[in-house]
């Protein structure tokens, strides 16, 4: 995986490529380039990666999905016209509320069962769910692996 990494590297630098964000499985890789001129040009400046030479970390940021506990409508925001109960970027612990789900006219504060950074808000606001259906995925910790 760290060799793929690498490559990934080297084609942005020759892409001018300056943010590539990728998930699959548990993994999620987020590679950040420094555009030059400040952003006015697309090509990027990328420090040399030498594909033979051992790696020894890597950092691997686990992703946690909060799914749905019920059946019904789901609310991003307490009201219409209000501030959704969580963003991309914002940091949730364990019980904070997430969203309300509508069940039988009855509003459900859902309450986030694991902690961490909101990597991906999953669903819109107003959209039916089902038991288990995913909500948001979050960013329980940054491991670094050898």
């Amino acid at each position: 995986m760290i060799e793929a990494v690498g490559t990934l590297i080297a084609l942005m630098g020759r892409g001018g490529i300056h943010e590539l964000d990728l998930s699959f499985a548990d993994v999620t890789i987020r590679l950040r380039g420094q555009p030059v001129n400040g952003g006015a040009n697309t090509t990027i400046e990328v420090a040399p990666v030498v594909l033979d030479a051992p790696v020894t970390e890597a950092v691997v940021e686990p992703l946690a999905t909060i799914a749905a506990p019920m059946i019904g409508t789901f609310y991003a925001s307490p009201a219409p016209g209000e501030p959704p109960f969580v963003r991309v970027g914002d940091y949730v612990d364990v019980g904070q509320t997430i969203g309300i789900i509508e069940a039988m006219k009855i509003m459900n504060e859902i309450a986030a069962d694991h902690a961490g950074v909101v990597r991906e808000v999953l669903i819109a606001t107003g959209q039916a769910v089902e038991y288990g259906s995913p909500l948001l995925r979050v960013a329980t910790e940054a491991t670094v692996i050898a």
